[in-house]
């Protein structure tokens, strides 16, 4: 599809959805409302997301630029982006509601993982005045890389959807983060060498319910028939394409604001992108994680 049928679809659905996660009644209980719907203020910004522009500024220039026939009343800057951030609790709901009724929420078979995200520069992490209380140093094994800020912690669908997703203190080691990244979820997960912790695992089963199966260690034996653990290891590399897709398409591991609260809405902003764009995959029966290829022009 080009690009005016992708603005039209993501509209579509978010009208569709925004009428259930808010039943109908209006979110502002005084004053005047926008001229702007928050329907189109949600649309302006995923499909800003999905286009290429991470910036707030740049989201709006480029649809006043050249969709202001589809949005006539995108005005004001400063009123869109203010407008677009107060709905970070709308986002999220959207987000959750389509991992719903696509049925990924339900599938027995997810994957977990974590990623660094950074706030700034290593260099300058002692001079950070704007997210002091909450960021703090950490360290990625897969890159080899110190970094001062937060973990994003995923869990996905065997076909590609963030089903669960929370942004977590960069210090813990993975395996301390299990219950987070698990909360809600009953049947087989897998994830990499990071989440290994033999007591945990076996406590998850007995009373959770929930089978953590992680690769072995050169000195550890698997009792998994070698069937499961290849099928794992296939399912294993669609949450790196999904981590690929965050940080060089939506640039997640770039996201900087000022204060948390608007660091939180630009994170939930570039994942309910995604989710959207893999939804619409779905719709239309590509592959889900085709996301170059979901716009041709």
């Amino acid at each position: 599809m080009d690009r005016d049928d992708f603005i039209i679809n993501v509209y579509c659905i978010v009208c569709d959805q925004y009428k259930t996660v808010t039943n109908a009644h209006p979110l502002r209980q005084r004053g005047f409302a926008p001229a702007l719907t928050d329907e189109e203020a949600l649309t302006i910004d995923m499909c800003g997301e999905y286009l290429g522009f991470d910036r707030d500024e740049a989201i709006y220039d480029y649809f006043r630029s050249h969709y202001a026939h589809f949005f006539p009343q995108l005005r004001g800057r400063t009123s869109y982006v203010r407008q677009a951030a107060n709905l970070w609790q709308v986002k999220t709901a959207i987000q959750q509601r389509l991992t719903v009724i696509s049925g990924q929420a339900d599938d027995p078979f997810q994957l977990i993982d974590t990623m660094p995200l950074p706030v700034c520069v290593y260099t300058r992490a002692k001079r950070d005045r704007c997210l002091k209380p909450y960021a703090d140093f950490g360290y990625c094994a897969a890159k080899d890389m110190h970094y001062y800020g937060f973990k994003l912690g995923l869990r996905i669908s065997r076909d590609g959807m963030i089903t669960h997703f929370s942004l977590l203190p960069a210090r813990p080691h993975d395996s301390q983060l299990v219950d987070d990244l698990l909360d809600g979820f009953q049947g087989v997960a897998i994830a990499d060498k990071g989440f290994i912790d033999a007591f945990h695992q076996e406590a998850l089963a007995k009373q959770r319910a929930i089978e953590l199966i992680t690769p072995l260690r050169k000195n550890m034996k698997s009792i998994l028939p070698v069937r499961i653990r290849r099928l794992g290891q296939k399912w294993r590399k669609r949450i790196e394409t999904v981590g690929s897709h965050l940080t060089e398409r939506f640039h997640i591991d770039n996201t900087r604001a000022h204060d948390l609260w608007h660091f939180q809405n630009r994170l939930i902003r570039k994942i309910l992108c995604h989710t959207v764009a893999v939804f619409i995959n779905m719709q239309l029966g590509r592959s889900p994680l085709d996301l170059d290829g979901l716009v041709t022009a």
